[in-house]
């Protein structure tokens, strides 16, 4: 687990610096048309999506290691052909494995870990210090990029981008230094298996909407401060720092409301109604300025931080405790898949909503907030129902 702990920290370092750089780099450095880097991007992301299901079935049969490996080289391979994009076509050759493959990734790596460590409630405690290495690294490779946008020349992306190669391959190499997980002893089924689950793949719906709390710190508050308060833009990375720091010092605790499925489940509504609240709070500093709204701000900052753990606590825990051993790749990839179709469409929800409606889009929201969280309980209750006995006890037990 520290070898895996360490190449993820690191290769979140080199994401942290190329999210920070890539937007500019294609359209400053080489030149393409904004439209066909969003366009570009939508592909791929959505691509990413079809292929994630698929994607884990297949590490189900070859081992989560030797595939999460092999996509880790080839996305090292693809970041090193950004140097030598010239044009839409290369540029699409280049783009679609690169982000296509992240959330393949994402839920190979998880397989990969509940295959290596059995007891439920250290699988979640091991996710959560995964997610404290990467929003470090995040938080490093963010700092390298201000560094980056600082020179604004070809020489400082280019030395960027080789060094988020040397990122993944590091990534690679720890990954081949973790044990090959023991081959499942029941027959693997796969993709078929999880899109037959119709109770998994409700409960996997309805809490990928919770992951719009990613959104609405990257989209939805700096277009309402920029647009509906007289409150200072840089409050917005405040808040991020604030989130930042609070997942860093609390993921790993929080693991813990995840350790049982019911027990995520009320974790899950827990997040639902704090978000909600957090929303129903900005609502109220329309038109705002001075110290009162920056205090209301950073409460539903707080508030925000809050329910963002308790999701991903209860995202671990609903996906690890319902999916099928045998098929853990595949089950992992529909959740991540979930999770990716709500990250593509949630910066356009508050673009319309709080961007169009103002404190009243900040309402609709908390509302999406609640209603999805109010079934979570009873899908998962369906869910653990169509378990095997023996998973049912254990849920109870633990």
């Amino acid at each position: 687990m520290r070898s895996l702990l360490w190449g993820r920290g690191v290769s979140a370092l080199g994401d942290g610096l190329w999210f920070t750089i890539w937007a500019l780099y294609f359209t400053r450095i080489l030149g393409l048309p904004v439209v066909t880097v969003g366009a570009g991007m939508a592909v791929a992301s959505a691509v990413g999506m079809a292929a994630a299901v698929p994607l884990g079935s297949f590490a189900d049969r070859a081992g989560p290691r030797a595939v999460l490996v092999a996509v880790t080289l080839v996305r090292a391979a693809a970041m090193a052909g950004y140097l030598a994009v010239d044009g839409t076509v290369s540029f699409l050759a280049v783009t679609v494995p690169f982000t296509a493959l992240a959330t393949g990734g994402t839920a190979i790596r998880t397989a990969l870990v509940t295959g290596l460590v059995a007891d439920p409630t250290r699988r979640l405690r091991v996710l959560a210090q995964q997610r404290v290495a990467q929003h470090v690294g995040y938080a490093a490779g963010a700092g390298l990029g201000a560094l980056v946008l600082t020179a604004d020349a070809p020489w400082a992306y280019t030395l960027a981008i080789v060094g988020n190669v040397l990122s993944f391959l590091v990534l690679a190499g720890s990954t081949l230094l973790v044990p090959a997980p023991a081959a499942a002893t029941q027959r693997r089924e796969g993709a078929r298996a999880v899109l037959r689950d119709r109770p998994y793949l409700c409960v996997a719906g309805v809490t990928a909407v919770l992951s719009l709390c990613w959104a609405m710190l990257s989209a939805g508050l700096p277009l309402w401060l920029s647009g509906s308060t007289r409150l200072p833009l840089g409050l917005g990375g405040v808040v991020v720092v604030l989130s930042s720091v609070g997942i860093a010092v609390f993921q790993v605790p929080f693991a813990r409301f995840g350790r049982t499925a019911r027990q995520a489940a009320r974790t899950a509504v827990v997040s639902g109604v704090v978000l909600a609240a957090s929303c129903l709070l900005l609502a109220t500093t329309a038109g705002g300025g001075g110290a009162g709204a920056v205090t209301v701000v950073v409460l539903a900052a707080v508030l925000h931080v809050v329910g963002e753990l308790s999701y991903v606590a209860a995202n671990w825990g609903l996906s690890v405790r319902l999916m099928r051993e045998e098929a853990k790749g595949a089950y992992q990839g529909a959740s991540e898949a979930a999770t990716a179709t709500v990250q593509m469409v949630g910066p356009g929800v508050f673009t319309l909503a709080v961007g169009g409606l103002g404190a009243l889009g900040w309402v609709l929201v908390a509302a999406v907030f609640l209603v999805a969280v109010a079934p979570i309980p009873r899908l998962t209750r369906w869910a653990l129902r169509t378990r095997e006995p023996a998973a049912m006890l254990a849920d109870r037990a633990s």
